[in-house]
């Protein structure tokens, strides 16, 4: 059955055309564009008059994994969630449990350094869980620099995972931040070697830690100009805290000279990880000028009462996901340093979308909508819509056309070389897969707060995936599960 999204705002960031089309969508792609196309007996038409059509926001970091958390991204508008940042391994186990299961919305995955490494290093056994992952992220046996034959070893796991279809290597170096350098520089040889992207947490910066082996940010810009490797900077807002302008011109400089670095970020001032990560010490805590009541235990929100019940929790329970207040989005300057990320050149939407948590341990619910009770961070349901609001509605420095150029387009175009199948996703022209989100431009907000995470963004009216409706009149639609994998290709 075709679909005839009649008389709305048409917005296509691969052209730059931005006006009133319609767009007819066949076999999960968009077979037609412009206006007055002809009704049919055999299509359903769609009158979105007074909304926007553009492709789905591709979210290149989202750990949801999971349907309830898909769901709630669906609902900021995201057709396709990928986890690249920390990746999975075995990751041909990741793609067959994600099918195994269902998924709303296109799926992928990264090589885990992380994994790879705590495998060599560590003897674990990796097993394609984002839970396993949080509780290793805290161990200090993997996070060690390695020997020649460990380097090799670790390096041959990840290019076996790149072999099996893994969408470039995910490098967690900030939970490793003591590692030596030289390590990074061959894993970005080896990712050039395949034509695949690196999606890096960088290490602490200078500022932060006077003795780290490298600044985060001018290391990845000098191993990316060494190397010529692309390599994706996460979360600059969240690693960068109150020195992004330093940051921000350090890797304006390093693009400048040629480095293939593309940066992404969140409209939040906290984040979240495992309560045991390396950067959640309470040294390093002090480093970054934070104290330990900045971080509050997800599944039950205690907030760290002082040091000693930082060193318990780190030490019981290491993998227990927590939220992290790194900036005061109530203070004028620090709510500046986020919209600085968001506004820089090329800045691409990404939401770190961590999983839903219930107090019976479970971490996932067909349910529609969510059980009561459920914890994640609010970036899981709302960046997307968040990062519109303020930078399209109130800050008014981004056009439509620029938002969804930095939330579906340049996602899309980081995964060309090692993926060919992104590239007619990103775009609205014919033969363009048919992943669309239409939205109410004046109400299209977030909802979620960090004492209600679970809330849905509003003003999403439908959101198609390979041209199936998972999203109709506003209301998700429980039985829809046309997620597709998006997968690399090796050379």
């Amino acid at each position: 059955m075709r679909t005839l999204l009649r008389g709305g705002r048409v917005i296509d960031p691969a052209t730059g055309f931005d006006g009133t089309a319609d767009v007819l969508v066949s076999d999960g792609k968009v077979i037609a564009v412009g206006p007055g196309l002809p009704s049919a007996d055999d299509q359903v038409e769609i009158d979105v008059a007074g909304y926007i059509v553009g492709p789905g926001f591709i979210d290149l970091h989202s750990h949801v994994h999971s349907i309830a958390g898909q769901r709630l991204q669906a609902m900021d508008g995201v057709t396709t969630a990928l986890d690249l940042e920390a990746g999975l391994m075995p990751v041909e186990r990741a793609y067959a449990e994600a099918a195994a299961a269902g998924r709303p919305l296109h799926y992928g995955f990264s090589a885990s350094w992380g994994s790879a490494r705590a495998k060599v290093l560590a003897g674990i056994e990796p097993d394609a869980n984002i839970n396993t992952g949080l509780s290793v992220l805290g161990m200090p046996e993997w996070q060690r620099s390695s020997s020649k034959t460990e380097l090799a070893a670790w390096l041959s796991l990840v290019e076996g995972e790149l072999a099996a279809g893994a969408l470039g290597v995910g490098v967690l170096l900030g939970y490793a931040p003591a590692s030596d350098p030289a390590e990074f520089l061959a894993l970005a040889k080896l990712a050039k070697q395949a034509e695949a992207p690196t999606y890096t947490h960088v290490r602490e910066l200078v500022e932060v830690d006077p003795g780290t082996p490298a600044d985060g940010s001018e290391e990845i810009a000098i191993v990316a100009a060494e190397t010529g490797a692309a390599m994706h900077h996460c979360h600059v807002n969240s690693t960068s805290g109150r020195h992004v302008d330093r940051v921000l011109a350090a890797l304006e400089s390093g693009r400048s000279a040629g480095s293939r670095v593309t940066v992404e970020a969140y409209p939040y001032g906290a984040g979240s990880t495992a309560v045991g990560a390396a950067f959640i010490s309470p040294e390093r805590l002090k480093m970054k000028g934070l104290n330990p009541s900045r971080v509050i235990l997800l599944e039950t929100g205690e907030r760290i009462a002082d040091e000693g019940r930082l060193l318990q929790v780190r030490a019981e329970t290491p993998g227990a996901p927590c939220i992290l207040e790194f900036l005061d989005e109530d203070d004028p300057v620090d709510r500046t340093l986020l919209h600085q990320a968001l506004a820089f050149p090329d800045s691409i939407v990404a939401s770190d979308a961590m999983p839903v948590y219930w107090q019976n341990g479970a971490n996932e619910s067909t349910e529609w909508p969510l059980p009561p009770g459920g914890a994640t961070h609010p970036r899981t349901a709302g960046t997307f819509s968040k990062s519109l609001r303020l930078m399209v509605r109130e800050a008014g420095v981004w056009t439509w056309l620029e938002a969804f150029r930095r939330c579906s387009y340049l996602p899309a175009r980081v995964l060309d070389e090692v993926a060919p199948g992104a590239r007619t996703k990103g775009r609205l022209n014919v033969g363009a897969d048919a992943d669309i989100v239409v939205l109410d431009p004046a109400t299209f907000t977030d909802t979620a707060t960090y004492f209600d995470a679970t809330r849905p963004a509003v003003g999403v009216r439908h959101l198609f995936v390979s041209g199936t409706p998972v999203v109709r009149d506003g209301q998700l639609l429980t039985d829809a599960f046309p997620g597709q994998p998006l997968r690399g290709e090796p050379r």
